[in-house]
């Protein structure tokens, strides 16, 4: 008898906190369609967005959250999944509207994540550009890479740019221009390539004789600030997370990031703000070094349902791209065998195909020691109930986008 109770009490228990959760959502959500849709939060000092990579709707809905900031004002800076100078050649494009220097950056952006080097992600930049076209200069967005090193050639490309290399006559860098000019190196910082061994001579000469190079400089807090990453790229000890973090922590006092709202987008994993075991993302070193309180930092997460996912480009024997596969099951975090737990919650209190949740309210039930969705169940593989038993799921984000009915994103190399 006594244990038939129990039994009945805790089934109460936990039915009640899904009507709580359920009641709450009802009056936490947001259409991203919507005309008038408007981001509930302005004081923070950064925002991340992150999902599954490789779905359709992902780009539309991060654009859709960019259109809602920049029109109110509130963000400063753009910082993409990629490396400095990448990220400043997103800026040219900006600024010149060039489209195959679009499709270039998007190729080589794609190299640290391939389900993004895609015709989706090429349309989403033609979009932030008229955005950014039609904001008053004073708040035009600026875009900033944080991340490691992706490819050699815009780092090459930039250090031919920020070093008067006709003056300087150095044979180190003369090497690089080649490099840059011919374009059919391999650009790879993976592996020992003919490219990594040319920065790394470049990289030696300037460290054995810096007062040569530095009159000819022509923006020396780049070219230090590329140095470094170069040289992260050539030690295999370096830790992408730890060159995440502290590639932002240099650059904060340049582009003065305390008072100057950033927008990022990044894997789901770098934005979560509080561990998962031992992984430790860039937003939970922001918070574990105070850089901001953990009310200034914002995690927004995308979650995918009857959706399809880019998951695999297929080459020939010649090493061609000749076609590309999706997912629509495993992949997608919504699948009988791998799901997050509590998506249920946010399927059925959906309002359109893109449905924002505020899960941070100070009413939130999604502060009870559940790890609603960051615990991925899954039915043949161990999940990651245990790094995560115990916590909430304030713990870790603020907002979770709910995705429907998504497409996979299309490979960059079947544009015509």
């Amino acid at each position: 008898m006594n244990r038939i109770l129990t039994l009945f009490l805790t089934l109460m228990v936990l039915l009640s906190f899904g009507q709580d959760k359920n009641a709450y959502l009802q009056s936490h959500r947001f259409d991203l369609n919507a005309k008038e849709f408007d981001f509930p939060q302005r004081d923070f000092k950064i925002l991340g967005f992150g999902a599954y990579h490789g779905s359709a709707k992902t780009e539309k809905a991060e654009y859709m959250l960019l259109r809602s900031l920049t029109g109110q004002g509130v963000i400063s800076y753009y910082l993409p999944e990629t490396d400095f100078s990448i990220g400043h050649y997103f800026n040219t494009y900006l600024k010149t509207g060039d489209t195959l220097l679009l499709k270039d950056l998007v190729t080589h952006y794609g190299i640290r994540v391939p389900q993004e080097k895609s015709i989706e992600t090429y349309r989403k930049w033609k979009n932030i550009k008229r955005l950014n076209d039609g904001l008053p200069e004073a708040r035009k967005l600026t875009v900033i890479g944080i991340d490691e090193i992706v490819s050699y050639k815009y780092t090459a490309k930039h250090l031919s740019e920020i070093v008067d290399y006709h003056a300087l006559r150095e044979s180190s860098l003369m090497a690089v221009v080649a490099m840059v000019k011919t374009d059919t190196t391999d650009f790879s910082p993976y592996y020992d390539s003919y490219s990594k061994k040319v920065l790394k001579n470049l990289v030696s000469r300037y460290e054995n004789n810096p007062s040569a190079f530095d009159p000819h400089l022509l923006d020396k807090s780049a070219f230090d600030h590329i140095i470094r990453n170069l040289k992260s790229s050539f030690d295999p000890s370096s830790h992408r997370e730890g060159i995440i973090f502290d590639n932002y922590r240099q650059l904060a006092p340049v582009y003065d990031f305390g008072t100057k709202p950033q927008f990022v987008r990044f894997g789901f994993g770098h934005l979560e703000k509080a561990p998962e075991g031992n992984s430790i993302s860039f937003f939970t070193m922001l918070l574990q070094h105070s850089v901001y309180d953990k009310n200034e930092v914002l995690s927004v997460i995308g979650y995918l349902t009857e959706s399809r996912v880019l998951w695999d480009f297929v080459y020939d024997d010649q090493g061609n791209y000749s076609s590309y596969t999706t997912e629509g099951g495993y992949g997608i975090g919504d699948y009988e065998k791998e799901y997050f737990r509590g998506i249920e919650n946010i399927k059925k209190n959906k309002l359109s195909d893109m449905t924002l949740f505020r899960l941070n309210a100070s009413d939130t039930p999604y502060s009870d020691g559940t790890p609603d969705l960051i615990e991925v169940i899954m039915a043949d593989e161990k999940s990651n109930g245990d790094l995560v038993r115990g916590k909430s799921t304030t713990d870790f984000l603020d907002y979770a986008i709910l995705i429907s009915g998504s497409e996979a994103n299309t490979p960059i190399q079947e544009m015509k």
